[in-house]
């Protein structure tokens, strides 16, 4: 059975693809930048954390944050903004399985 803490590492690899994919994509937003940034940000405090339920949701909550924010972007490609929805993804079904 994979635990919390696994399932918040598949999902940190995830965002931190689109992370980079964002950083060398020269379409991308600064506000998308910003926003995923911040959603490796969470990702990076919810591998510590003691409350992981919370640091799911706190994940998902930004996550939902980048996906509207790649979404929005009409200037990212279409490979940028599928690694940011994928990223989104994988914090849904971790979520969904606690």
């Amino acid at each position: 059975m994979t635990t919390v803490a696994e399932r918040l590492r598949e999902v940190r690899s995830k965002i931190d693809d689109a992370l980079g994919a964002v950083r060398k994509d020269s379409g991308a937003s600064p506000v998308l930048t910003a926003v995923v940034s911040e959603f490796a940000a969470k990702a990076e405090k919810a591998a510590g954390a003691d409350d992981e339920r919370a640091a799911v949701i706190e994940l998902e909550q930004a996550g939902d944050s980048a996906k509207v924010a790649a979404e929005a972007d009409t200037g990212v490609t279409d490979s940028t903004r599928d690694a940011v929805l994928e990223a989104h993804l994988a914090i849904c079904i971790a979520k969904s399985k606690l």
